[in-house]
């Protein structure tokens, strides 16, 4: 069942109100004010039961608390304790009285982005672009370009999934009364020393010998559980129990490898970064518009597609989410063979014919120029909003969080224009009473002589 705010509140002796010590002119305030919530509680609700079940979080509380997360940064567990002692965050989440308490557990966070998932998170991106003026949001020029979101896993390597495979197939005869002929927990520990820093040329062989050890070691232990299960039990493990043996027989060149046992989705991609070679996780495709600089979609792949292959998918996010098709992209060579998609013409760098005229050839460089602008946009997603490393589960947690950095840094961008008006009246209000103030005192002092 959707839990209601209470829109007309009664005073609470033992409550302090919140209008009664902040300052209803901070940008948060201002924020707030701008925020269709209730239009987003109509569209929220079909992901509730109407009559079923207690009465949930109001809606207004655990997406303020989420879009407060993106917008600073936050873990789960630290946007919680910052809402308590923070009083205009509360007000923003539509709180009346301050609390001297959580909204709610942290964990509740995780629910509610499982209940929403990747459409619920797109209409909560939807309303930070609706934020700004049509406008902005449907510029005829619309800048596109890729990047990898990192997944929280450690450096993949053969010998470390290896190992995770043994410790794993230990855990599940533990659980299922299975003895194991030998354990090899002292004789892994020891394996695991002798195989680093194989780079070393008086460690190398035994290093080598010590990998092929552990990998001969990780396909017993597999073999010998099987073994030993019955039916029932094959059929429950059979998931992983296929993906121990698909790691076991992967090789250096083979496509499509596992680099994690919890996150097999994972890739490798290689961006061509001179301090990064590799990059472990999912592709994940942005567009800003050129001049406002309004990020009016994003979205995750699971596989590592070509640059042009997501375009399609992606302008027709962009359509959903402003209502309108760009008249142009520009884009990096990445995006290179094709010229349109969708009606929407592409533009990348290259060499212009030679009879271009000097108009064209400046308006070329100047729009390869905006290209780059998109760059630090990106890195500003990546490592003020939760990007740069995504601990959400599963493909469907890649698409969530990225969504979700994107729309916190909307967030932001609005913020600070509402932080600059209130600036810029406060700066005028200073200089005109300043003005006054000169007026007063010249005209007291005409009247000091004239007495005089």
């Amino acid at each position: 069942m959707i839990g209601k705010t209470d829109k007309t509140p009664q005073l609470n002796i033992y409550q302090v109100p919140l209008v009664q010590f902040i300052n209803r002119e901070h940008e948060l305030c201002q924020l707030a004010e701008r925020i269709d919530w209730d239009g987003l509680e109509r569209d929220m609700s079909d992901y509730y039961c109407v009559d079923n079940g207690r009465p949930s979080i109001p809606i207004r509380k655990i997406v303020g608390v989420l879009l407060l997360q993106r917008m600073f940064g936050e873990s789960d567990e630290r946007v919680v304790d910052r809402w308590k002692e923070n009083p205009y965050w509360q007000h923003f989440c539509g709180e009346v009285n301050f609390q001297h308490h959580w909204p709610f557990d942290p964990t509740e966070l995780i629910k509610f982005r499982k209940r929403m998932g990747e459409r619920g998170m797109e209409r909560i991106l939807k309303l930070s672009i609706d934020l700004f003026d049509r406008r902005e949001i449907q510029e005829k020029t619309v800048l596109v370009d890729t990047t990898v979101q990192e997944k929280n896993i450690t450096f993949p390597t053969d010998t470390k999934l290896q190992k995770k495979i043994v410790e794993k197939c230990r855990k599940i005869a533990d659980d299922e009364g299975i003895f194991l002929r030998q354990s090899y927990k002292r004789t892994l520990k020891q394996l695991m020393i002798e195989q680093r820093f194989r780079e070393h040329p008086k460690r190398r062989k035994k290093a080598n010998a010590a990998a092929r050890k552990i990998k001969v070691i990780a396909g017993r232990v597999v073999r010998d559980l099987e073994r030993k299960m019955n039916s029932e039990q094959l059929r429950r493990y059979e998931h992983d129990l296929l993906l121990y043996h698909r790691v076991l027989s992967q090789n250096q060149k083979d496509s499509n490898k596992i680099y994690s046992l919890h996150e097999p989705e994972v890739r490798c991609i290689a961006k061509g970064k001179e301090a990064k070679k590799y990059e472990f996780g999912n592709k994940v495709s942005i567009v800003k518009t050129m001049k406002s600089g309004i990020i009016i979609g994003t979205l995750s792949f699971t596989d590592n597609p070509y640059d042009t292959a997501t375009l399609g998918p992606q302008l027709k996010q962009v359509e959903r989410l402003t209502g309108k098709l760009p008249e142009t992209t520009i884009a990096d060579r990445g995006y290179r063979g094709k010229k349109k998609v969708l009606g929407v013409s592409i533009r990348i760098p290259g060499k212009l014919p030679a009879k271009a005229s000097n108009y064209e050839k400046q308006k070329t460089r100047k729009y390869f120029k905006a290209r780059a602008g998109i760059e630090p946009v990106i890195g500003h997603i990546k490592n003020d909003h939760r990007m740069f490393r995504n601990y959400l589960s599963g493909t469907e947690g890649d698409a969530i969080n990225a969504m979700l950095a994107a729309a916190g840094f909307n967030m932001m961008k609005m913020l600070g224009r509402i932080k600059a008006d209130i600036l810029i009246f406060c700066q005028i209000l200073r200089a005109v009473c300043m003005q006054f103030a000169n007026i007063k005192n010249s005209s007291l002092k005409k009247q000091w002589v004239f007495q005089v």
